[in-house]
């Protein structure tokens, strides 16, 4: 399969939609970002891996005030591997209520289901080091 620019936006929309329901708190549309099946991994912050969206609801849930005010998505890059995996590596900048802010870097695999495209797996990194090679 060879990306179309139709297919290149939908993903950029796709990401870009997640800090709009993540913000919200529009748990309940996890279905419009992620894949049923959906593995979110976390571990570098010590939660291991979610599974589903109810597990993802529930991890943000359980963050509550904990949680960003504001997930902003920038510099995303997609590419097409030769077995026509598709991933989308992106920055995310996490505003806290208190002022602070973090940033880490999300690797994902979106494939896309009838719906559209979908999130399948999601790595979230933190960038705690500078000039990291």
């Amino acid at each position: 399969m060879t990306l179309s620019v139709a297919d290149r936006l939908a993903i950029h929309e796709l990401l870009a939609l997640h800090g709009h329901l993540m913000d919200a708190g529009e748990l309940d549309r996890m279905d419009e970002l992620f894949a049923v099946d959906v593995v979110y991994d976390v571990a570098a912050f010590g939660f291991g891996e979610l599974y589903g969206h109810e597990a993802i609801r529930s991890a943000a849930l359980a963050l509550g005030s904990r949680n960003p005010v504001g997930h902003h998505v920038t510099n995303v890059h997609v590419t097409e591997d030769a077995d026509g995996t598709v991933r989308a590596v992106s920055k995310g900048i996490g505003v806290h209520a208190d002022g602070s802010v973090g940033s880490v870097v999300y690797e994902d695999v979106v494939r896309r289901e009838v719906a559209g495209w979908r999130i399948a797996h999601r790595r979230v990194t933190p960038r705690r080091t500078p000039l990291h090679p």
